[in-house]
């Protein structure tokens, strides 16, 4: 996560769950055969759900929050924060974020359910339809009258619906005061987003998760919903999670390396990440000078 969005928060001294647990990547044939098993359980869902944690963007630059370097891990050791090397803002997509784009495309992925807020599932052209950001998103503002949604291109100064100092445009008669859009630390889960992700978890036959720990309550009990259904819990991860024992497969790897293989095995195209950036030149001329 961002440093600049983890400064926003309100000051916790208890973050809950662990910190800083080591890391582990599994030996190469292993963590083939498994990538593999888990293609082959996608390849036959009709359905799956992908939940999905601050792991699938550290290949973006953009630092975790409770690994050895996590943002908590830090602050819990009272350790300085190290700036990150991306900002939200400028980050690309990793190959995880286009893998889900992939599966979206050729039907096998009905959702997605994260914990980020840095919109980088909706940069990969994730459809907004098939994604629930449970604590929100630092580059969406929201018309505190109409409930009409900015993206911009931009983060959000602010969290915590708190208002941005912006007004809404969608008409001349609303004007109403935008809000942020990202969750504080005791701001409730959004109801909507909430209920679309027990509903797609308890239909899926596969439950994935990609790059989460899988402490935060009660996001981290919706992949239990598709066990309790009778489907598959896979969980991709790079240090151990609570629900590992509830899994049906646990793979301790990176997540950009475990998508790669499961997407050549299913023999899926990765699609081409185009950013475009817009650019407003103001230009002013010297009326007055002389011929």
């Amino acid at each position: 996560m961002s440093l600049g969005y983890a400064q926003k928060l309100s000051y916790k001294e208890d973050l809950g769950g662990s910190f800083g647990k080591p890391e582990v990547v599994e030996p190469g044939l292993e963590r083939l055969r498994k990538a593999l098993l888990l293609a082959d359980w996608i390849k036959e869902a009709e359905s799956v759900i992908v939940f999905t944690g601050a792991g699938i963007s550290t290949s973006c630059g953009i630092p975790d929050f409770r690994g050895p370097q996590g943002v908590w891990t830090l602050q819990k050791q009272g350790l300085p924060f190290e700036a990150p090397a991306n900002a939200f803002a400028l980050a690309k997509p990793s190959l995880t974020h286009q893998a889900l784009v992939a599966l979206r495309a050729c039907g096998k992925l009905s959702f997605v359910v994260s914990q980020n807020v840095d919109n980088l599932h909706l940069r990969s052209g994730l459809d907004a339809a098939a994604l629930a950001e449970l604590h929100g998103n630092c580059f969406i503002e929201q018309c505190h009258t109409c409930r009409v949604r900015y993206a911009r291109e931009f983060e959000i100064e602010t969290v915590g619906f708190k208002p941005t100092g912006r007004r809404c445009t969608a008409n001349d008669h609303c004007r109403g005061r935008l809000r942020d859009m990202v969750l504080d630390w005791d701001d409730a889960l959004p109801e909507d987003d909430l209920e679309a992700s027990e509903q797609h978890a308890g239909s899926a036959q596969v439950a994935l998760c990609l790059g989460t720990s899988l402490q935060v309550r009660p996001a981290n009990s919706l992949p239990l919903r598709t066990v309790k259904a009778g489907g598959k819990l896979a969980i991709v991860n790079l240090q151990k999670t609570c629900k590992d024992r509830q899994a049906d497969l646990v793979l301790h790897a990176k997540c950009d390396d475990v998508m790669r293989t499961v997407i050549e095995a299913l023999g899926l195209q990765l699609p081409v990440y185009r950013r475009v950036d817009t650019y407003i030149l103001q230009c002013s001329q010297d009326t007055e000078r002389g011929s």
